[in-house]
């Protein structure tokens, strides 16, 4: 299936949807009307999630996966109008991670600012050996908008996390990969079919407890550790409810592969 939008491609194949940021001669810069389309292909997928959709791969056209923010369109916002435009963005992204299923970002070239800010909001990220990321903003007399202060820190840790921010520099895959930014580097040519791999075999797995261990992945890792293990022992007996439960022993037990339907 393949969607129609003017500044994203949107192809689903089997259960993985593959979303393409596609203003390459903008190197994907995230303007007004790019984030409305992003929020409604990210709307319909969540529609879709019981139709089979069980993992996003998001990446960019050309040498860019998202160079930032489109800064034409910003240099003459007001005060108020950037904190609009701020808590837009904020709120894609938002449901972006909210998804019931795993986003996998497969950055294949520059990922600044508004681009880092987005591979963040996914779950994973895989990168090409020609990605670049980097919180450029200071270098512009503002800030990251689009959740980069805080995201960051929590990925990566305050001190990886300032040091970025506050230099504004921009730092390879490899580098990405040391610090816990990025989840594996590939060769450039194997970065999609490495991303489409992983998410057809995510796909095979208990759509109902991929999600719930992406909830408590979420929601877990910002309140103290007791009260996330005990969130965690009763999303564990939840599943013990679901007919997918069933069928995972069941099929362990038998050797054979299990038919998972998300009920």
């Amino acid at each position: 299936m393949i969607v129609d939008y003017e500044n994203i491609k949107f192809v689903q194949e089997g259960p993985v949807v593959t979303l393409t940021l596609s203003r390459p001669a903008a190197l994907n810069a995230l303007n007004s009307d790019t984030l409305i389309e992003l929020g409604q292909a990210i709307s319909s997928i969540g529609a879709e999630v019981h139709e089979g959709v069980r993992a996003v791969i998001l990446t960019g056209e050309g040498k860019a996966f998202v160079a930032g923010a489109d800064i034409a369109e910003m240099v003459g916002l007001t005060r108020t109008q950037a904190e609009y435009f701020s808590r837009r963005g904020q709120a894609v992204f938002a449901a972006l991670e909210a998804l019931p299923v795993p986003v996998i970002a497969a950055v294949n070239g520059f990922a600044l600012g508004g681009g880092c800010e987005l591979a963040l909001a996914c779950d994973f990220i895989y990168a090409g050996e020609r990605a670049k990321f980097g919180q450029p903003e200071v270098n512009l007399g503002v800030i990251p908008g689009f959740g980069g202060t805080q995201r960051l820190t929590r990925l990566v840790g305050r001190a990886a996390a300032s040091e970025l921010i506050y230099s504004g520099r921009i730092i390879d895959a490899h580098e990405a990969l040391r610090i816990g930014l990025v989840a594996r580097v590939l060769p450039q040519d194997e970065l999609l079919s490495a991303a489409m791999d992983t998410a057809l075999e995510i796909a095979k797995k208990g759509p109902l407890a991929i999600a719930a261990a992406k909830i408590l992945l979420m929601d877990g890792a910002d309140i103290g550790l007791e009260r996330a293990c005990s969130m965690e022992a009763t999303a564990f007996g939840a599943t013990f409810a679901t007919d997918d439960q069933t069928e995972g022993m069941l099929a362990f037990l038998q050797k054979r592969k299990p038919v998972f339907k998300g009920e």
